[in-house]
This record gives C-alpha cells, structure tokens and sequence, in this order.
C-alpha cells in the first residue's frame, strides 16, 4: 500500500513539473518582444536600385532594381540572374558576396565610379547600386541596363564574327542584307581576277531554289571555289518575319568520308557479290540488312522475300520451308534451335554442318558484329563432304585389304611414326598401337620386337633405314623369336620415304620352298 502511494506521489510530481515548464514557456514567448530590423522600407529610399534577398529568394526589389533583373538571361533564375547582371559591372561581386554572411558588410566600385553596397541583417542582405555622382547622366538604373545590354551585344558580336560557320540574314527578295566574317571569306573565295565585294552582299546560296522554310534537318548544299574542288555545307533557315536567317556548317570532311564509306560499301558489295559463300547480316533489331547474291542461290529464297528485311526467325522459318535447313521434330524445338544459334551467334560461337533432306550439305557460321549485329555465312560443302565419304571408304577398303593379308604389316613415315598396321601385326606382336595414348615410333616398335626376338643387327639397320632420305633399295632378313619361330622380314621403301616392314612365318619343314610371297604387290596402290 505504503508503495501504490509513492508511485502515485511521483507521477503528480513530474506532470506538475512539465506543466510549470510549458507555462513559463508560454508566458516568455508571449511577453518577448518581436525583432525588427531597423531599414526602412524600399518605398521611401531614394536610391533606385535596391535588391532585398532571403536565402538567395528575392523578398523584395525597388521598381528600378526590377528593371535592372529583367535586363538579365531570361532563362535564370532571380539569383543567379541577378549575379550575371551585377558582374558586368562589378566583377569581384560574385566571389564578395558569398562572405556577406561572415563580413556582414562590403562596398564594391565599378570602373565607371558606381558603387555596389551589401549589407546583412537578421538572414537579410540588401544590395544597393548608386550611380557616379559626377557622370552626367547618373541614372543608376539606366547605366547599368545600358551596360548590361551593351555587354550582351559586344559579346553577341564576337561570338558570331569568331563562329566556325557562315551566318547571314537575307531579305524577302533574297538580298544578303548582314553576314558574319565567315560569310564574307567565303565570297572574297569565289572572286576572281579583280572583283570585289559590292553591297548587296553577293548571295552564295540560293534559298528561293530550295525553299526556305524552317528545318532542323540540315539541306547539303555545295560551293564552287576557283582553283579547288567544290565546298560543301550543311544549311539551317530560319524564317524571321519577311527574312530568314542562314546558317552553314563546314561538311567537307563529313562529305569526304561519306564518299569513302560509299566506296568500300560498292567495294564490299562487289566482292560479296562474286563470293560462292552466302552471307546474311542481320541488325541488332534481328532484321536482315545485308545479303550477297549467293545466299539467294543457296537459300533458294526469292530476292523480293530477303530484300522485305525478314527478322531471323522469319528468315531460318523460310528455309526450313524450302528444305534448306534441317527438319525440326516439333515446332517448339525448332523456336529453341533459333534462340540458341542467336546467342551463339551474338558471341561468335555457333558453326554446324548441316545436312539438308536434299541430300546437301551447308556449312553454317555465325559471327558478331558490330552494334549488335550478327552475320551468317553459309557454305555449300556437298562436294567436300563427297570426296571425304569418299577417302573415307578407300581408306577403309585398304585397311581391310591390309587386314585380309595373313602376313603382319607395319608402316612408316620418314618421320619413323608407326602410321598403319594390320590385324596380323597385333596378332603377332601382342601389340595394339591404337591402344596407347601416344604415337609409337620405330624406336618403340624396334624394342618391342627385340625383347621378343633373338638378338640381331637387323633392327639397327632398320632404324637407319626408315630414318634415310637418300635412294633406298628393298631388302630382307630372317629374323628368329625367343619361342623358336623363323621371321621372314622385309623392308620395303615407300613413296614419300615411307617404309613398309612385313613379317611372315617360315615353315622350316618345307625347306626353302617356302619363299613368302612378295606381298608388297598386293598393297592398294596408295602404299605403294
């Protein structure tokens, strides 16, 4: 109970307490004098410019200070307007008077003896401008318009004068009434022998032939110049009320390099166009923006179809039809066959081979280009993949003429590399070449037979032998196994220092009857 009554007590004592503090609070407010700033208001001043800031927010300005600001860049701001008009007179004022805050007070003068005084107050600044008093018209405000204006100008004319194009002004009847230094070049550049510049100014372009309506798209126009090839600018018109204001920017350069990229593009496109190779170049919007004649012939797509700029899809879709790419087994995997020859085209990675239902073969490439594009070039490989089959099957017949001969065959290239062999070899070394990882040479094949055989100079002199570049003749050698059985082995020079080494049994039973035959006749004629 004796607790209850002390948590109560000091809940009573804090909420009096706040309520004391707020009340005092209230009262001091109330009774605070409010601060005044002691200016006296713009109305009764007499000087004529007089600008009143807040945080760079003009709070208030005389009528002549408001004319003054009006005078500045109508596209600013009343800040940073009132700094671009203030500094063509005083031109430490932007710097100055960022430290008002700090100073808070600082008198400026101009070369012209006017005076620029800023004051801050409470968060206020007040700028005053006071003419010179011993000028004779001391009309602050008019003064300072005057030199804003005339700034303004001074700077207007030098800009166009020292601008890299030519600028002119031409009346309705199409007199050239003003023109920039430019402009007046270019004329004294088409005099010739003694003429010289008459007023009107002469008109280098003809805007009535054109029309002379307001463009922003540039109308290519040329000058004759005595002595050197034709000038050529990009021309802008702007109507001005009855005249129309010109402007001419230099695009020789611009024109040159057109010329040169026209030039390799008929260049390119000839070339293309005697290639046997079919190329597509598809934009980075997927649609076709460049083909060769052959891509018509290997496509068999009309030239009216590839000429419409068909999409990729469109495109690989008509070829399908055509029988000139591979039959899908449904649609869907035929869409994802697309996005995956796509990406792999984008990153330089796609290259099959087609094998068309018309029995044909196409090579196809993908390659990137640049700004997104993709470029395809299709190659018709019918013919090499023919004579491939083709070696194929003859190498595959020797293999099996080789296989069907009972005698063991091995042979080498000059190098001394084991390059065929036949089923008997294996049989009869218990050796398969095909079964190791590396390349077996006569060093290897020698030692292999020597540990299965008695030892005999023979295999040094084959080494030799296989290894010679010189004229070589064929010759033999008996040759005895460690299991007892007689080798007849020949050694036979091959077209392009290949060696053939041949290994047939001897019936000893048969006394010398048992010549082996000379097999190397009965090779395929590519063994020779």
């Amino acid at each position: 109970m004796i607790q209850q009554i002390d948590l109560t007590l000091g809940l009573v004592m804090v909420v009096s307490s706040l309520g004391t503090a707020m009340l005092a609070l209230i009262v001091i407010s109330h009774f605070q004098p409010t601060r005044e700033i002691s200016w006296n208001p713009i109305e009764t001043l007499d000087e004529k410019i007089v600008f009143l800031f807040q945080d760079m927010v003009l709070v208030d300005a005389s009528p002549g200070a408001r004319t003054l600001l009006e005078s500045g860049p109508d596209f600013l701001a009343d800040w940073p307007r009132f700094l671009a008009v203030l500094e063509q007179r005083f031109t430490d004022f932007p710097e100055k008077i960022g430290t008002l805050a700090e100073s808070q007070y600082f008198v400026l003068h101009s070369p012209n003896g006017e005076t620029l005084e800023a004051e801050w107050r409470g968060g206020l600044a007040r700028i005053v401008v006071r003419a010179n008093p011993d000028a004779e018209h001391s009309d602050t405000g008019e003064s300072l318009t005057k030199a804003v204006h005339g700034g303004e100008v001074d700077t207007l004319q030098k800009v166009v004068d020292l601008a890299p194009m030519l600028v002119w002004k031409q009346d309705a009847a199409g007199q050239v009434r003003w023109a920039n230094s430019a402009y007046v070049d270019i004329v004294e550049r088409t005099l010739v022998d003694d003429e010289t510049i008459g007023w009107p100014l002469p008109r280098i372009f003809d805007l009535r032939a054109i029309g002379a309506e307001k463009t922003r798209s540039p109308k290519r126009m040329s000058i004759g110049l005595p002595g050197s090839e034709k000038a050529w600018f990009d021309c802008y018109f702007e109507p001005v009320g009855e005249e129309t204001l010109g402007f001419a920017l230099p695009a020789d350069a611009l024109v040159r390099a057109e010329t040169s990229l026209r030039e390799f593009v008929q260049t390119l496109t000839k070339t293309f166009a005697h290639l046997p190779t079919g190329l597509a170049v598809f934009d980075r919007e997927r649609r076709l923006a460049l083909f060769n004649p052959a891509l018509a012939d290997l496509s068999a797509l009309e030239p009216q179809f590839l000429s419409a700029q068909p999409t990729l899809f469109e495109f690989l879709d008509k070829l399908r039809q055509k029988q000139r790419a591979p039959e899908p087994k449904d649609f869907g995997q035929w869409r994802q066959q697309i996005l995956e020859l796509e990406s792999a085209a984008a990153s330089g990675t796609y290259q099959e081979t087609w094998s068309l239902p018309t029995g044909e073969t196409y090579r196809v490439t993908g390659r990137p280009h640049p700004d997104g594009a993709i470029a395809f070039l299709f190659e018709d490989i019918s013919e090499e993949m023919t004579l491939t089959r083709q070696f194929r099957a003859e190498l595959e017949l020797g293999q099996a003429v080789l296989d069907g001969v009972e005698e063991a065959i091995a042979v080498f290239s000059v190098s001394g590399t084991l390059v065929q062999f036949n089923t008997a070899y294996c049989n009869l070394w218990n050796h398969d070449p095909n079964a190791t990882l590396g390349d077996t040479g006569i060093i290897e094949a020698t030692r292999l037979w020597q540990k299965a055989c008695v030892p005999s100079p023979a295999w040094g002199d084959l080494r030799d032998f296989v290894g010679a570049t010189h004229e070589r003749a064929e010759w033999n050698a008996q040759i005895r196994r460690t299991n007892g059985l007689l080798l007849e082995c020949r050694f036979v020079p091959l077209i392009g220092h290949n060696t053939l080494v041949s290994f047939s049994i001897v019936n000893e039973t048969n006394g010398n009857d048992n010549a082996p035959p000379k097999i190397w006749t009965r090779m395929p004629v590519a063994l020779r």
